[in-house]
């Protein structure tokens, strides 16, 4: 997650409690005031009752006049400053009202004024909110790992059936996004490759799929090379049968027959002439088919030049065993069009011995084409100087340590990709993780001893200083894998369904579409690419099945989607999931997902987390030097919380279209009225 969850949105100002005069404390103030007069009412009234009195008397003649009318007079003398006393506390008591209410005004006028000052800044702190949360919701979660340019072959330690194929129908949706070329050798006898055939057909290329030995015949893999490099291919094969230490001298032997039989001679021409070595000089070969394919002086000149060869029986006795199973080879082959997509695989039920013989012919053959600057080219690929063949080989711990190394050198001199997947942690995979040349991954770890691997990863270059890195593993990457199971790799009993219902009304040699299916395409758009994954893979529709888990929470302060973490000790590397892949890259390791569905969620992006930063960065130097983000494919990139992205295309200061700053995007509904006042 490159843009931070924004957090909760900001509070809405509420009014302070209303200010206003009350009545009790207005009661209050007229209890105190009445009972400060108290004692000037009290005296106020024994003066009115002291002039009462004076009356009464004089009117019952008991006080004369006089003296009535003085007493009178002098209880209204007393009683009128006692009244003046009483109506100034009155006149105070409501001039104290008047100011305090005047006081109330002021305050609660000041108060509404800080108020709605607050709700603007509100407001505009919403703003940014809303677009934060929008940048945030809308920002890639799924990014793409790539090979580094300067490096050209991917070792792969571990793995299971599933994890492999969700890995080769990755490579292959990238090399059909570019129209590259791309060959597997699957050494596995399982079905790895069906998902990718699946997806490879959808996309109307037809790829080309030998099963070893029973397809040895339609194979013309290695013979239409040179003497030299047959001979090295056949040297080879017989070395991975047998002992790798005669190797040289096998080449020589076969190098000699080549001479004499001709650089086209097939291999069953071969076995003749090492058969010729073993009979007497006067067996005419009525008996042997092999050896009646050659001609009398053909069998003749075999025996004169390998006369010298030492222990030449032994070694042709040796080396017609180990290429009779290879006798067929391009016996029934036709000259084929090129195929952008080719897959050869070997049969289960033939064993390991043989997985490890037509494995190295295979092998051996690719490189020495990938080696050859004057092979044929690859068809439908970009010119522009990138990598466009790939070579991926399934169970490269079958083949010669020997072969390994060809096969990366042969591919560094022809431009090409390999990628190599050890089930097991082998040394000829191990002593690669060191190697700049080499992208090390890891998978899980379910054979063999896992300690080494631990070793090797804490020693790969880029994982030293996160030695002890935590990884997250996201649940969508533990629920797809878990789901598929076998269901990928398990082969079908008869011929594979198309997954779409309207797949009836074509031919098998058309898509849904009604595209004619061919050999090479020039490259499939990322849309049409994304659409085929979903609806051809089983990858695709498992994880459309469970998008939402890899869709953003909200953002009301919701949780962020639960992960998994783990370390690089021997636990985490065992309970990886099955489409985890450890990328021990030179920045530090990186767990990527080699699930291909990803690619069909809304939060995947094929650019990279490095491009997605460079690009943010960018867009905060214009924005901090007072220019609009620049649009690249018609979409304004994300630099941070509050970014807000344009619409796609439209004219502007940078699109040439006019010179005026747009008017600000409509964020939805106003907000409510900023006014609580009834």
């Amino acid at each position: 997650m490159l843009l931070p969850h924004p957090g909760p949105p900001p509070r809405r100002p509420v009014p302070d409690g209303s200010l206003g005069l009350s009545e009790e404390w207005i009661a209050g103030e007229r209890d105190s005031e009445a009972r400060i007069n108290r004692p000037l009412y009290l005296s106020l009234t024994g003066l009115g009752l002291l002039a009462v009195l004076f009356l009464l008397l004089w009117t019952q003649r008991v006080l004369p006049a006089s003296l009535a009318v003085g007493g009178v007079l002098a209880c209204t003398a007393v009683a009128a400053p006692v009244a003046v006393a009483l109506v100034q506390s009155r006149h105070v008591v409501a001039a104290r009202l008047a100011r305090v209410r005047e006081q109330l005004e002021t305050e609660r006028e000041e108060r509404e004024r800080a108020l709605h000052e607050r709700q603007r800044d509100h407001a505009r702190l919403y703003t940014r909110w809303q677009a934060a949360t929008r940048a945030y919701e809308a920002q890639p979660r799924w990014y793409g790992v790539t090979v580094p340019d300067d490096t050209g072959a991917v070792v792969v330690v571990g793995g299971t059936d599933t994890g492999w194929s969700a890995l080769l129908t990755t490579i292959g949706v990238s090399r059909l996004r570019e129209g590259g070329d791309l060959t597997v050798v699957d050494l596995t006898g399982r079905s790895a490759t069906r998902e990718l055939v699946r997806l490879a057909r959808r996309c109307a290329v037809a790829p080309r799929h030998w099963v070893l030995p029973a397809d040895l015949p339609r194979m013309t893999l290695g013979t239409n090379l040179d003497a030299g490099q047959r001979a090295r291919i056949l040297s080879a094969v017989a070395a991975a049968s047998g002992s790798s230490q005669a190797v040289d001298a096998d080449e020589t032997l076969l190098l000699r027959l080549l001479e004499v039989l001709g650089p086209r001679a097939g291999i069953v021409e071969l076995i003749g002439g090492l058969r010729a070595l073993l009979t007497p000089a006067d067996d005419t070969a009525h008996d042997d088919p092999a050896l009646a394919r050659l001609s009398a002086e053909q069998r003749t000149g075999v025996r004169e030049r390998c006369a010298d060869t030492p222990g030449l029986r032994e070694r042709a006795w040796a080396l017609e065993r180990r290429l009779s199973p290879f006798e067929s080879v391009g016996t029934r082959g036709e000259e084929a069009a090129y195929a952008q997509v080719k897959i050869i695989s070997t049969d289960r039920a033939s064993g390991e011995a043989a997985a490890r013989m037509y494995g190295t012919y295979a092998v051996a053959a690719l490189s020495e084409l990938l080696g050859d600057p004057g092979g044929t080219p690859a068809h439908g690929v970009r010119q522009d100087g990138g990598r466009t063949r790939t070579v991926v080989v399934c169970g490269a711990e079958t083949l010669p340590g020997a072969e390994v190394d060809q096969v990366l050198r042969a591919a560094s001199a022809g431009g090409a990709e390999v990628v190599l997947m050890f089930r097991t942690a082998v040394p000829e995979a191990l002593e690669r993780f060191s190697d700049p040349g080499c992208l090390p991954v890891v998978m899980r770890q379910c054979e063999g001893p896992v300690e080494a691997v631990v070793r090797a990863v804490a020693a790969a270059p880029g994982t030293a200083p996160h030695g002890r890195a935590r990884l997250e593993v996201h649940r969508l990457s533990q629920v797809i894998g878990e789901a598929l199971g076998g269901e990928v790799t398990e082969p079908e009993a008869g011929p594979e369904p198309e997954p779409e219902a309207d797949d009836r009304f074509f031919s098998a040699s058309h898509t849904e579409s009604g595209a004619m299916i061919r050999n090479a395409a020039a490259g499939v758009s990322p849309l049409d690419l994304v659409r085929r994954v979903r609806s051809a893979t089983s990858w695709g529709r498992a994880t459309a099945q469970a998008a939402e888990i890899g869709t953003p929470s909200g953002t009301d302060g919701g949780e962020e989607p639960p992960v998994t973490t783990l370390g690089l000790d021997a636990t985490s590397l065992r309970g990886l999931p099955c489409t985890a892949a450890l990328v021990l890259g030179r920045r530090g390791p990186v767990l990527a997902d080699t699930n291909p569905g990803i690619l069909t969620l809304s939060t995947a992006t094929l650019a990279t987390v490095d491009d997605s930063r460079s690009a943010g960065a960018a867009a905060e130097a214009a924005r901090a030097g007072g220019d609009r983000p620049r649009r690249t494919g018609g979409a304004v990139a994300h630099g941070g919380p509050g970014t807000t992205a344009g619409p796609a295309g439209g004219s502007g200061p940078d699109g040439g279209g006019g010179a005026s700053e747009p008017a600000p995007p409509n964020l939805g509904p106003p907000p409510e009225r900023l006014d609580w006042r009834v």
